[in-house]
């Protein structure tokens, strides 16, 4: 299993509010957790930076061999419940940081498939080596009106509230995770982005920049494409590699 990342505050923002952790177990299984923080930059930090820490700390101490696809589904649903507890009670016991959230996809890696648990409108893509595949559906408003019928998704994407997300870890007592999993070849690469990588950098120019396979250099090239193309938020890019 490889695994590269890279985070950026992108060429605009004072500080980088995102945060990500990745890890390897026995037997070729990898995990990564991607957060996006939000509620200005002292909470966004500590949002971002409390939930990478509490998801990563459950599957670190919940992951086993041989665990059902059921168990893994439970163990992420676990870890983001307790991720969101954590944030939310901080915020609620410092006014300073009322407020704060932030977005989650995190990734299960192992034997040809991919458990991926995400809230917000942070992403996970599958590329194959020509197409590239959206996993994961933005908890947004904008997402909301795409669903509805109301705007098309290219309209979605100028339109002036797409920024705003309809679920977040820490922002209620309680949180509602989506769940996906899918088969991932030795063929494929798992890609878990910020919304500063997506927002920035169209589809068919991240198949430009990965195209040639070399995935150890994918993380780097996204980044600096978002960063080229206006930078106007932290970017945060994990790929997964059989």
């Amino acid at each position: 299993m490889k695994i590269v990342a890279k985070t950026d505050k992108g060429i605009v923002r004072d500080s980088n509010q995102d945060a990500y952790a990745v890890g390897e177990f026995p037997e070729e299984v990898a995990w990564a957790v991607v957060c996006d923080g939000m509620g200005g930059a002292a909470g966004g930090n500590i949002a971002s930076a409390l939930a990478v820490k509490v998801i990563s700390d459950k599957i670190n101490a919940s992951y086993r061999p041989n665990m059902k696809d059921s168990s893994i589904k439970n163990m992420l649903d676990s870890a983001l419940v307790a991720a969101n507890i954590e944030v939310y009670d901080l915020a609620d016991a410092k006014p300073e940081l009322h407020g704060m959230g932030t977005t989650v996809v995190c990734a299960i890696v192992r034997n040809g498939y991919a458990y991926i648990a995400h809230a917000g409108d942070s992403r996970a893509y599958i590329f194959n080596g020509k197409e590239l595949k959206q996993v994961t559906t933005d908890h947004s408003l904008v997402q909301d009106l795409v669903d509805k019928g109301q705007i098309t998704k290219q309209e979605a994407e100028k339109h002036p509230n797409k920024n705003l997300i309809t679920r977040a870890i820490g922002v209620d007592k309680s949180i509602d995770i989506d769940f996906d999993e899918i088969t991932l070849s030795d063929e494929e690469i798992l890609i878990l982005c910020t919304d500063g990588l997506s927002n920035y950098v169209s589809d068919d120019e991240m198949i430009s920049e990965v195209n040639d396979g070399r995935y150890y250099a994918f993380a780097d090239r996204l980044v600096k494409k978002a960063n080229n193309n206006g930078g106007g938020d932290n970017i945060t890019v994990v790929a997964i590699a059989n």
